[in-house]
């Protein structure tokens, strides 16, 4: 048996005790242990430091040069323990450290702009990695930690991730600022008919989220193209005669217009999702509670 799995910490702490009192009395009443019991911790502790530590001498005790070159270490090793149940203090001014958020393009454009505003005025020494938000590999990106947050939408993250709901946006029909559609009022049934442009950041197919919706209606939509990111549809609105439902947090925009419809599309929801193993990480929960103060 090798010496360290002999240590325990009652024994360095009776070992740090012995060389402040110097007197075995003293530290068996300061320990509220016998003398006797304080005596075979240090015969215990003699083994297996291969010296003999303390000499008598009078009614104390000299430590050696080997019980005198542990002193330091002993205490250093102590105060380490005791910092492991002392509650962690998150100053966000001083917190070094980086943070990993995954994010849709449309929570680049809504979301990020105010929460790296904030970020940057409370915690200047904060680092922030942003990465493209990947559906098929997001839960064994946050498993191995290199995802601490991902801003998007629910049914793009497994069901087993906690979150946060940050609000409710809605979709508005627009199209390229000289559209011959300008003033018109449209019924949906108008509008399936009309060439459209579908944002589709997970899947690059022709498949829209709001297929279901008109099919409820009786409907189909005249899908002819898709595009991966919302940043790029008005200048491809603009450009072409085609029309898009487009997120109304990002709106205005100069390069489009808001079509007139006789009915409104379903809200959806913009959520923050993370592993439940950070649920008691101050950084994350100080970066939840700025999200939610922003838009809650």
């Amino acid at each position: 048996m090798n010496g360290f799995s002999r240590l325990d910490l009652k024994q360095l702490r009776i070992l740090e005790a012995l060389l402040q009192e110097r007197n075995l009395s003293r530290v068996a009443e300061k320990m509220g242990l016998t003398q006797q019991a304080i005596s075979e911790q240090l015969r215990k502790l003699r083994e297996v430091f291969d010296d003999r530590l303390f000499i008598r001498q009078g009614n104390g005790m000299v430590p050696t040069p080997v019980a005198e070159q542990l002193g330091s270490k002993i205490s250093s090793i102590l105060k380490e323990v005791e910092s492991l149940l002392t509650p962690i203090t998150f100053d966000p001014a001083t917190h070094k450290g980086i943070f990993s958020i995954s994010a849709t393009d449309y929570a680049i454009q809504s979301v990020l702009p105010q929460l790296l505003e904030v970020v940057r005025k409370s915690a200047p020494e904060l680092k922030v990695i942003v990465r493209d938000f990947e559906t098929d590999n997001l839960n064994q990106l946050m498993v191995a930690g290199e995802i601490d947050l991902a801003l998007t939408f629910p049914d793009f993250i497994p069901d087993d991730l906690p979150y946060k709901l940050l609000f409710e946006e809605q979709h508005v029909c627009i199209a390229g600022k000289k559209s011959p559609l300008k003033g018109k009022s449209l019924t949906l049934e108008q509008v399936a008919e009309l060439p459209q442009l579908i944002i589709s950041p997970s899947r690059a197919n022709l498949k829209g989220s709001h297929d279901e919706w008109f099919a409820m209606q009786g409907l189909k939509r005249n899908i002819v193209m898709s595009i991966p990111c919302f940043s790029a549809a008005p200048d491809i609105i603009s450009a072409t005669d085609t029309i898009t439902f487009y997120p109304s947090r990002l709106l205005p925009n100069k390069k489009v217009i808001p079509l007139n419809l006789d009915t409104q599309t379903p809200k959806f929801e913009v959520i923050a999702a993370w592993h439940s193993r950070s649920n008691h990480s101050p950084l994350h929960m100080w970066v939840v509670e700025q999200l939610m103060k922003l838009f809650r």
